[in-house]
């Protein structure tokens, strides 16, 4: 007779079970922290993760004392004339904030498209209203997948989007109205985020996720040779003042660490010791005032949880200045979306 196995199953990845399968304590615990980069769906979104959700992340440790939500398609208002759909985002957002029993959600990053130059006004004037005196920024992504089928998020923007001069003229209103450009791209856009940069110098411009260095399907074998033309890509875009680095996102799928199919999530000395390196290069960089570590969450959830991601964050600042570490861990955000 075949022996009957009496192990429990293994968690699925991603679930509560395999997220709680790590723990640790809190590191720095008193440490005031702004999250300025995390995404909420209304129920049946594209990822559940809803006010609840967030609140038990926020909830979990650490001392989040604000947050900045950023686009993420949910929430379109579907009858609305297409350039307008996005208002229907920050309206939900609102609603979500108001419902909420702490603060959250002091800035809003919404979309607009900023090629329609003749409607972007009146787009951002609705954005505006709808925000109630949150808005912070517009993020039209300039990610443009050349390998869509092996990515989890494919970036649908059209190839060459940095270079458009509608495009551009749409970057430099934002910075006219006071307003920041947010984005992601590809590592293989670094250098036509550089050019967006030093050409619209007047917009606060905030760079996600370091560029989004790919690992996975045809980048998989490449690790090595796109960490090195990132760093020169990296130190080409800090030369352009007016643009601000968030420190974050490197544990999506497809950064190819692979954490999201493993037994278990990494423990924070595991996060620090695979991805320090790119931490480090971008303070370098751009230097403490200019970095922002963001939670990217619930995507980078995939891999790991809220406590054991801002515990990594600390540990890898743990030699710099009291100021410098606050400046990173709430500072730049406060001063950059006016929190």
């Amino acid at each position: 007779m075949d022996e009957v196995s009496t192990q429990p199953p293994a968690p699925e990845p991603g679930s509560e079970q395999w997220l709680d399968s790590v723990t640790e304590d809190v590191v720095d615990p008193d440490a005031p922290i702004i999250d300025p980069h995390h995404h909420l769906w209304p129920a049946g979104g594209s990822m559940p993760y809803g006010l609840d959700e967030l609140l038990a992340d926020l909830s979990s440790g650490h001392r989040i004392v604000d947050t900045v939500f950023v686009e993420c398609g949910a929430a379109y208002d579907r009858s609305a004339a297409d350039a307008f759909a996005p208002v229907g985002e920050t309206e939900f957002v609102i609603a979500e904030a108001g419902r909420a029993p702490r603060q959250v959600m002091g800035g809003i990053v919404a979309h607009a498209d900023l090629t329609d130059i003749d409607r972007l006004d009146a787009v951002l004037d609705a954005h505006e209203e709808a925000a109630r005196g949150r808005l912070r920024g517009i993020r039209h992504a300039g990610s443009h997948a050349l390998h869509p089928k092996v990515l989890t998020i494919p970036g649908r923007a059209a190839a060459g989007l940095y270079a458009d001069p509608q495009f551009r003229a749409g970057v430099a209103r934002l910075g006219e109205r006071g307003l920041t450009y947010d984005t992601w791209h590809y590592h293989y856009q670094n250098q036509e985020f550089a050019d967006l940069a030093s050409v619209v110098p007047e917009t606060t411009m905030v760079l996600d996720h370091f560029g989004t260095p790919l690992g996975v399907g045809p980048y998989a074998s490449q690790r090595e040779t796109i960490f090195q033309q990132w760093t020169a890509d990296i130190a080409a875009i800090a030369t352009s003042p007016n643009v601000v680095a968030k420190l974050g996102g490197l544990a999506m799928p497809d950064n190819g660490f692979g954490w999201h199919t493993a037994d278990r999530p990494p423990t924070s000395d595991e996060f620090v010791r695979e991805q320090r390196r790119y931490y480090i290069h971008a303070i370098e960089q751009f230097g403490p005032t200019r970095c922002m570590f963001e939670s990217n969450f619930p995507v980078d959830r995939l891999s790991l949880s809220y406590r054991v991601v801002w515990n990594s964050f600390k540990k890898m600042i743990v030699d710099f200045s009291p100021d410098e570490r606050d400046a990173m861990l709430r500072g730049t955000a406060s001063r950059v979306y006016r929190l």
